[in-house]
């Protein structure tokens, strides 16, 4: 794919090989939807609101790393994936308060209702990473939370079926699910009624 990773970090060795090894590892066997189709999807939608961004360079550099360890640990692989981006990025010769910055917005993926008011790039970040809630066809969002669960084969329909309603409520007991104002006219109407038909279906017991 056309990614951009070359402008963000060169074409050295260092580099070259640090995109392989990132590519590599979204094609794991375990993803379903956590793939190289998902880290082009929000490297897209980074760019619709690249505008609202301090450092969009920044913001690209942890998508790229933001899934990059996938175990399905929540906190744990965000962590992971930043110590990656940690390791690798100076190598790529990205200066140290880049590295630090992409090192923070990937740990932010963790929980998106941690980004602080006025930080421009964990918005974007965030926005980028959530939007895929604002699927406009009912069939597409469906397609995303049945990878979802594919993803957590390894756990039982109940605790599964409790845990994800725990999360959708939270998102959508938030005043708002996206924080710039692209990103919020674009896809917040439909993610919120997206949310909730999946939420019914979870509750009742049945997938989406």
């Amino acid at each position: 794919m056309d990614d951009g990773w070359t402008k963000l970090a060169g074409r050295s060795p260092a580099s070259l090989a640090t995109r392989a090894e990132l590519v590599a590892r979204w094609s794991e066997p375990h993803r379903r939807y956590h793939t190289l189709d998902h880290l082009a999807a929000v490297l897209a939608a980074a760019d619709r609101l690249a505008g609202a961004a301090d450092d969009p360079g920044a913001v690209r550099l942890a998508l790229w790393f933001h899934d990059a360890v996938y175990d399905g640990r929540p906190g744990r692989d965000e962590e992971r994936s930043a110590q990656l981006a940690q390791a690798r990025l100076p190598r790529c010769g990205v200066p140290p308060a880049r590295v630090a910055e992409v090192a923070r917005l990937v740990r932010l993926t963790a929980a998106h209702d941690r980004v602080a008011p006025g930080d421009a790039n964990g918005e974007v970040l965030c926005d980028a990473d959530l939007a895929v809630l604002g699927s406009p066809s009912r069939e597409a969002y469906d397609d995303y939370a049945a990878r979802v669960r594919q993803e957590y084969a390894h756990v039982a329909d109940e605790p599964f079926r409790a845990g994800r309603a725990a999360v959708l409520g939270r998102l959508l007991a938030a005043p708002r699910l996206y924080r710039t104002p692209l990103a919020y006219e674009l896809w917040e109407e439909r993610a919120r009624a997206n949310l909730r038909a999946e939420l019914r279906s979870l509750t009742a017991g049945t997938r989406p």
